[in-house]
């Protein structure tokens, strides 16, 4: 055999040119982004009151909001305190989540948040807790 027979066997070589799979990705990457649905709660004018430890609670399905004027809502729909337990029971059973989150302003009255605290419990919640901020220590 010759020198040329053995040149002629040898296999070419094959490369992949990545350039257009890491333009793919980045496209599919930026679609990803751009499509997806980010969940923001409506808002209230609250100032909670104050906790040294207040724990960070994750957005749950039931979370009544309590005004300083003594509005209540359950997530964004205003509702009275008479309908509040058959609105938290509905609630309850529509997100299958037995934690009730209340967040109340801090000049609400008392006698106001127990009720809310008792039509949570009649709703049947296993879990209430109140929402505070944290107190950084700087008043």
């Amino acid at each position: 055999m010759t020198e040329l027979d053995f040149e002629r066997r040898k296999k070419p070589e094959s490369h992949l040119n990545m350039t257009p799979l890491i333009d793919m990705v980045f496209l599919l990457l930026i679609f990803f982004v751009l499509s997806s649905h980010f969940v923001s709660s409506r808002g209230f004018n609250i100032k909670l009151p104050e906790s040294k430890q207040a724990p960070s609670q994750k957005q749950d399905k039931n979370i009544v909001f309590i005004r300083e004027n003594g509005e209540i809502f359950l997530n964004d729909t205003m509702v009275s305190i008479s309908n509040l337990a058959r609105s938290l029971a509905a609630s309850i059973n529509k997100t299958g989540s037995r934690m009730v989150v209340i967040k109340a302003d801090e000049k609400v009255d008392l006698g106001l948040a127990v009720k809310v605290m008792d039509a949570a419990k009649q709703a049947e919640a296993q879990n209430l807790v109140i929402a505070t901020q944290a107190n950084d220590g700087k008043n």
